[in-house]
Formats: C-alpha cells, structure tokens, sequence
C-alpha cells in the first residue's frame, strides 16, 4: 500500500464512491446549452431543488444576496431576446474578418427555445454596508451569487436540465425589461430546461472558438514565479495522468 492510498483510506469521505464519481460526472458533463432545448415543461418540483441547490451556495458573511426570477411569459422571453439580438450585433462589431464571421455562425442564447429563464440577482445592500468578509474586497456578494449559479447548473446537470448563461445584454435594459430595482444587480440570465442531448465537448471547443487550456501550465508553487518542489513535481505528474486518462 502506497503512502497516497493509504491516506485516502484514512480521510474516506462521508460519500461513497459512486455518490463521489456522481459528483464529478456532473461537473465534467456540464454544457453551456444553446440549441438543443426540447419545449417538455420542468416540473415545479424538479425546478425547486435546483434552486435550492443554488439558495445552499456559500455566500460571503452569509448574506446570501441572491434573488431568483423565475420567467416563463413568452412575451417577456421576446422581449429580453431583443435587448441579446441588440447587445449581439454590437458585440459582433467587435471581431474583425473571419474571426466576425464565425462568432456571427455561433448560436449564444436559448432564450425563447428554453421553457423556463431564470435572472439570478445581487443585491448589494442586503444586511447593510458592513458585512462579514466583504469589508475589503467589496465584490465578494457578487462572488457569492456566481456560486449560486454554479449550483444550480450543476444540480441541473443532475436533473437532466441544460443551462445556458446569456451574458450579451445591457445591464441597464436588462433590468428596465425585468423591472428590478435600481439598487439590484442582474448577475445571471439563464435559459434551463430538458435537451435532446449533451454534447461531448463544450460548443465553442467544438466550432474551434478556443480550446481547453491545459491545467498543468496554469498551476503555480508558493508563489506566482516559484518553482516546484518534490510535492509541486508529483502533483504536476498526477494532473498529467489526470488529463491524459479524459484524453
């Protein structure tokens, strides 16, 4: 028995190991979905745990700063899918010759195909201006709300539910069109509900947008010029064996 072994018997989760393997299935598995969308309704229950998932995200200061619109009203989906179109077209004025024409080929929001679109929110004066954690980095709320979202896209994964995050808006028109307070912040636009299918890779990975960065060139040791040491070296060769095995 090998030193790692044996310490992995001596901290044995609370999960057995096909609840642990469930766990990262659903994070490997989880697509941005744009285009497979079937229009079955979610069933209120299946949409309550997922938002609960998200509601038990760790927040800083447990403030818990989230706020979930929950939007089914065709009218209202057409509506915000006009403010993405316009956001879009701007966005596409942004790239130049054929880098312009493939991101005008990619297809970035499920909006009106999606049954149920979800607007997670911040709201930044939730339990006043001093609140435990945030006193310095005072963008930890908005933070907070992303592991919200986090969780609901992986609970959702688990559910069979594809997600997809809309993010080519204008907040000010985004939040004109879903009558949120000034004060609240739109963090999330996502469009959720069943698919015919979960790619195998993530979109822009398969239109050849970007590809993967490899997670061994993004590690560093002790500091952001610092070497590895034995332990560095052997947690580069597991992250290598790691990637190798998904290849």
């Amino acid at each position: 028995m090998n030193d790692d072994t044996r310490s992995e018997m001596q901290h044995a989760p609370d999960f057995s190991i096909d609840e642990r393997d469930a766990v990262y299935r659903a994070i490997f598995t989880r697509r941005d979905v744009r285009r497979e969308f079937l229009p079955d309704p979610v069933p209120d229950e299946v949409l309550a745990r997922v938002l609960m998932a998200a509601h038990h995200a760790p927040s800083v200061g447990f403030m818990q700063p989230w706020d979930f619109l929950v939007i089914r009203s065709p009218a209202v989906k057409r509506r915000v899918q006009a403010l993405y179109r316009q956001a879009n077209e701007e966005a596409a004025k942004m790239f130049e010759g054929e880098r312009q024409a493939a991101y005008r080929r990619l297809k970035l929001e499920g909006i009106v195909e999606a049954p149920v679109n979800l607007c997670i929110t911040c709201d930044r004066k939730r339990h006043g201006p001093v609140v435990v954690g945030r006193t310095h980095i005072k963008t930890m709320d908005v933070f907070s709300v992303v592991c919200a979202v986090q969780n609901l896209w992986l609970a959702a994964r688990a559910e069979g539910l594809g997600v997809g995050w809309v993010s080519i808006f204008h907040e000010s028109s985004l939040r004109e069109a879903l009558d949120i307070p000034h004060h609240i912040m739109p963090i999330a636009y996502l469009c959720v509900g069943y698919v015919s299918h979960f790619h195998e890779r993530p979109e822009l990975e398969k239109a050849g947008w970007l590809s993967r960065l490899p997670l061994e060139e993004l590690l560093h040791f002790d500091g952001w010029e610092g070497c590895p040491d034995e332990g560095g070296e052997a947690l580069r060769k597991a992250v290598r064996e790691m990637t190798q095995g998904r290849d």
